[in-house]
């Protein structure tokens, strides 16, 4: 999820000279070149916006590089820092973000029912469950009712508390939880069948399009804004504009202010900041934007803190509204039920949990509000790991072959496999060399007898494990073959996690809707995010066995959550740490990292490159060099096997300047097609939160024609602009999961706030054999790995997790 950085306005202290082979200083040069030779090509025109799209504002160099996509914002009041005339909205009334955690609902327009389209069809039966779920809540309460039940005893003993009325001990003295329902059969979704083209999204009449344009062009909003809020709104949209001008909030890029305009255009003395209706969409709004940096709910005084902040009079009188119209949810959880207290949300503080006295100890209570959605999300998450953790995996295999099976395995891996064969959920961490672990558990399972199945975040990352499990590399560090003796789609038990839940890929579902399988892989799990997670648990069969292995250093989900990291924290499984460290000196190199140390590496074979830059002129100038000319001259690496990553797409440096000074040197074109030609790198995104790295093969009139992973695609001309961007520079969290022969990381001055230890951690973690970081922001490096950890997301996993799961020890 992309959200705007806070200016670069922190001074530098002077680099300190250390030598070639330390990123944190900015002495070295280039592979095969001096450190002060002069510019000669390859810097950004600025007649064209760098993603080849005419106009923009990526090539004038003013103002810091958008944050990552899922960096998060700090504070949710932070929000959309741009209105819906200079961010890219993506046509679907949501928020407008970049295509690696774009809202999109691309289909990718491919005559057959693609991947893309049958995720699609799977998120739509997972919200209509969650209409259903919603339907049969007994405590619901009714639209436009007052605020009654639990909701409201609940807010009132919060400040009843918070104003000294009442002690601690009087109102929250009951030291047992609610009691919650046990885990039960997961709701079994149909699989999608691919009978034949699937249809496109509907979209909004063209005369409710039109109303809804008169109605923005009265209240002096952009018209542009109509299909999406007519999306948003349905047939009755230009009625329910009228009646609730803040409406407009829900679309995507607007921001309260000029929500606000909208309003006193259309009601005039009418409006005021005290309207009941203004109150609550944007404490929506504001639940909305706390998603988009990760969490899942929101502490209440801190909620009702930023209303403040945000001109609403009375914050309490808000959060009822909202609550009694059902928009979003109230939660009182009890923090000693984890084991441990979490960790507060970012700009939380010790006063945003209340506390009873329960005996000689303290309590510590606090309340949340989120929005449905995840919330549903996360306990369905939260009932499917405990179904697996509570319930004995199928004894597949005796006692003894699992034991034969874990004796023939080197190190840790025979500890991943005793674990699984009593286990249903074991965690396993580690880092890239790691693989080989996972790799051994799927090889020693299948000569059990069981369906074992790996899933990876995206198609690099299958593609990769597929040559480890194959045997065709011999360890996961080393690169992966191409040609003819690459993975092929027959040879493998690996898939991509969407295309997994989609039942585009893997095993396919049973009778009862489960996934048909005994044992499920997944790797890179730190990316996995509530939703997703909820899917995946919900489809597993009972007595299956659920494996989540990743490097819990490298950033989190582009989707609000923490899964494993919530899983790690609360100790309700087997956990497996792999004692196999990454080689060589970039593998040291990165461990640091991890470890808050960016120290200097002996780098023999020019595996570690640093290239100081003065300015973000001059570092995309050095950057375009090394992938066209230093990078294959000097290490071998061709440019299609280079991968820059930059911390943002916006700035003098993000991947918007990169991308149009790197085509011009590599595929010069005009752009005919949307921005693009034959040839492009491209980076596609059919779903929120997940990137395809591909080449643009034509254009016709059914769209953009696009090979990803070897795979065809077509993208319909409609969604080229909201779904896809040129691929050779990327953020790093459109790189997890994949890696390359060599990776040009680019640090402009203006990126030093954006920067962050998980951050510095993945992106230098995406190199095999090469890594050159162009080096501006001096000191902000080093800093930034030893004192900027992640930063934090409000969950609830780990309290749901507590009473239905015992701590293991």
């Amino acid at each position: 999820m992309s959200t705007e950085p806070e200016s670069a306005s922190e001074d530098v202290a002077e680099a300190v000279d250390a030598g070639p082979g330390a990123p944190g200083t900015t002495a070295g040069a280039e592979p095969g070149s001096a450190a002060g030779e002069a510019p000669a090509d390859g810097r950004a025109t600025g007649t064209e916006e760098a993603d080849g799209r005419p106009g923009g504002d990526g090539t004038d160099g003013a103002g810091p590089p958008a944050a990552d996509d899922g960096a998060g914002a700090d504070d949710p009041a932070a929000g959309a820092a741009a209105g819906p005339l200079d961010r890219e909205a993506d046509g679907t009334g949501r928020a407008a973000v970049d295509p690696d955690g774009a809202r999109s609902d691309g289909d990718g327009g491919a005559a057959r029912l693609s991947e893309a389209e049958a995720e699609l069809a799977a998120q739509r039966v997972e919200r209509e469950r969650i209409e259903r779920r919603r339907a049969e809540r007994q405590e619901a309460i009714a639209a436009g009712a007052k605020l009654s039940g639990t909701a409201a005893d609940l807010l009132a003993a919060v400040r009843a508390v918070e104003s000294g009325e009442k002690p601690a001990a009087t109102v929250f003295g009951d030291p047992s939880p609610a009691p919650r329902r046990p885990a039960g059969e997961p709701v079994r979704r149909p699989r999608p069948v691919p009978a034949g083209p699937a249809a496109g999204p509907v979209g909004p009449a063209p005369e409710t399009v039109e109303a809804v344009r008169r109605v923005l062009a009265e209240g002096g909003a952009p018209e542009a804004l109509a299909p999406q809020t007519a999306a948003l709104l349905g047939e009755a949209a230009e009625e329910a504009l009228r009646a609730d001008p803040w409406r407009l909030l829900g679309v995507g890029g607007v921001r309260p202010e000029q929500a606000d305009g909208f309003a006193r255009a259309l009601l005039g003395a009418a409006c005021g900041p005290e309207d009941e209706r203004r109150g609550r969409a944007i404490t929506v709004w504001l639940l909305e934007q706390a998603a988009l940096a990760g969490h899942t709910a929101l502490e209440l005084p801190r909620l009702t803190a930023t209303l403040a902040q945000r001109g609403v009079p009375d914050p309490d009188a808000a959060v009822q509204s909202t609550l009694a119209e059902g928009e979003a949810l109230a939660f009182q959880d009890a923090l000693e039920q984890t084991g441990t207290h979490p960790e507060p949300a970012p700009g939380g503080t010790e006063e945003t949990a209340e506390t009873a006295a329960d005996g000689d100890e303290d309590r510590p209570v606090r309340v949340l509000v989120g929005l449905e959605r995840y919330a549903l999300a996360e306990e369905s998450l939260a009932d499917g790991l405990a179904r697996l953790v509570n319930s004995a995996p199928e004894q597949d295999g005796s006692a003894a072959d699992w034991e034969r099976a874990a004796a023939g395995a080197p190190g840790s891996a025979a500890d991943l496999i005793r674990a699984v064969a009593s286990h249903g959920l074991v965690l396993h961490t580690g880092g890239e060399a790691s693989l080989a672990e996972p790799a051994a558990l799927l090889h020693a399972a299948r000569a059990l007898g069981l369906r074992a199945w790996a899933a990876a975040h995206g198609p690099l990352g299958r593609d990769r494990f597929a040559a480890l499990l194959a045997g065709r590399v011999s360890e996961p560090h080393a690169p992966e073959p191409t040609g003819p003796d690459g993975p092929g789609p027959d040879d493998r038990a690996v898939v991509t996690v969407g295309g997994l839940l989609a039942g585009a890929e893997g095993p396919g579902r049973d009778a009862d809707g489960a996934l048909d399988l005994d044992l499920l892989v997944v790797l890179d799990a730190p990316q996995l995010d509530v939703e997703a997670g909820a899917l995946l648990a919900e489809s597993l069969p009972d007595g299956a066995r659920l494996v989540l292995a990743g490097d819990p250093a490298v950033l989190w989900s582009a989707g609000p959550g923490r899964v494993f990291a919530d899983l790690l924290a609360a100790q309700v499984c087997p956990r497996i740490a792999s004692r196999r460290p990454d080689p060589g000196p970039l593998g040291e190199l990165v461990s640091g990292i991890g470890a808050g140390e960016l120290g200097q590496v002996e780098a023999p074979g020019k595996e570690v490159v640093i290239v100081p830059v003065r300015d973000a002129g001059e570092a995309v100038h050095r950057t375009v060099q090394l992938v066209a000319d230093s990078v294959p001259r000097a290490i071998g690496v061709p440019p299609e096997e280079t991968q820059v990553i930059t911390p943002g797409h916006g700035g003098a440096a993000g991947t918007r300047v990169l991308n149009a000074a790197l085509k011009q040197r590599l595929n010069p074109g005009p752009g005919r097609f949307g921005g693009f030609d034959p040839g492009d790198r491209v980076a596609y995104s059919p779903v929120p939160g997940r990137t395809l790295p591909g080449r643009v093969v034509r254009a016709d009139a059914d769209g953009l024609h696009l090979s990803c992973a070897g795979e065809a695609v077509v993208v319909p001309k409609e969604r080229v602009e909201q779904s896809v961007r040129h691929g050779w520079a990327l953020t790093a969290h459109q790189a997890v999961g994949g890696r390359w022969p060599a990776v040009v990381v680019v640090l402009p001055g203006d990126a030093a706030q954006a920067l962050s230890r998980p951050w510095v951690y993945t992106a230098f973690g995406r190199a095999v054999r090469h890594l050159s970081v162009v080096h501006g922001v001096e000191q902000a490096l080093p800093r930034a790995v030893s004192e900027v950890p992640a930063k934090q997301r409000t969950t609830r996993l780990p309290v749901l997790l507590a009473p239905q799961v015992p701590v293991s020890g």
